[in-house]
């Protein structure tokens, strides 16, 4: 399963409005993932998320506490987001625990927690950065026990919902002359030495799927392709996407990079890249992407699925 993909927790979507339920489950035996500047508090120096208790919250401002989920359908798990919280009050809440961006543990993290984590941590990014209503500029508010927010403008009262940007990202394979089957990567020059991954990009206004993947590849590579065929999906709220995972079939196959896209773009036979390294792994050498994103399960899926 790819990892952020498995949300273990019931959502109450149907009774979160209620400030008498939600009230119920901020209770003793509620369970609180802590934020800070987008980093998530984690048992210090492991890979296991740090979960508060509200009795070691209960005394700090809980206004615009989240609701992420119940656990065992009755336990409340909830996210705060404690960026502006003075030094003198938080220190004493972490002690032997350390904020720590998800990403820096990747797999190690289970994908139970990671998935809950990753939630925690988009949701409060959401919040911090839709302090405004979008359409008159007023200051809106927490509702929906952290699943909307609601303009404070009594002529306006606009909602605004937590956004999810879609995003394809595709491994796209020829058959070459040489009866060698090939897929396309690309790099970023700001990524790891030696990395390579799928290309992706995001989809845009009044466009299909399929033609969003066609149209990136083309845009950043210079490759036609057909048979675009969906795989899979994974969250990416790091900030806010959604990835939504294709394989595609080159029609062409000479490269023409967008250096304003990508530094370099190649074919690899499934050889070749049997011998790559790991994005973490130090030197020069060719590398793959991190092992919790749904790139290296793309590459992964073709490189183990000779038909």
């Amino acid at each position: 399963m790819l990892h952020y993909s498995n949300m273990p927790l019931d959502r109450g979507s149907n009774f979160r409005n209620d400030p008498a339920w939600l009230k119920a489950h901020m209770s003793a035996q509620s369970k609180w993932v802590l934020v800070k500047n987008n980093q998530t508090l984690f048992i210090k120096d492991t890979p296991k998320v740090s979960y508060l208790s509200y009795q070691q919250v209960a005394h700090l401002d809980l206004t615009n506490a989240i609701f992420v989920g119940l656990n065992n359908a009755k336990d409340g798990v909830f996210a705060l987001d404690v960026s502006k919280l003075d030094t003198s009050i938080l220190d004493p809440l972490i002690d032997g625990a350390q904020f720590v961006d998800i990403r820096q543990y990747g797999p190690q993290v289970t994908i139970k927690y990671a998935s809950i984590a990753a939630l925690a941590r988009g949701l409060c990014y959401w919040h911090a950065t839709h302090s405004f209503c979008g359409r008159c500029g007023s200051k809106n508010h927490l509702v929906e026990a952290g699943h909307s927010r609601v303009c404070e403008n009594e002529n306006c009262k606009h909602p605004t919902f937590p956004r999810t940007d879609p995003a394809v990202i595709m491994v796209v394979t020829k058959v070459f002359a040489d009866g060698v089957e090939r897929c396309l990567l690309g790099r970023q020059a700001a990524w790891a030495s030696g990395m390579y991954s799928s290309l992706a990009g995001f989809v845009d206004p009044g466009e299909t799927l399929e033609q969003a993947v066609a149209r990136e590849v083309k845009e950043e590579a210079g490759i036609e392709v057909n048979n675009v065929r969906y795989v899979a999906s994974q969250p990416w709220p790091f900030p806010s996407s959604i990835m939504l995972g294709f394989f595609a079939e080159a029609v062409t196959e000479d490269i023409n990079v967008d250096k304003n896209e990508l530094d370099d773009a190649k074919w690899f036979s499934r050889e070749e890249l049997r011998q790559f390294g790991n994005w973490h792994d130090e030197g020069e050498h060719l590398k793959l992407p991190r092992t919790d994103s749904i790139s290296r399960y793309l590459i992964e899926y073709w490189l183990n699925n000779k038909d």
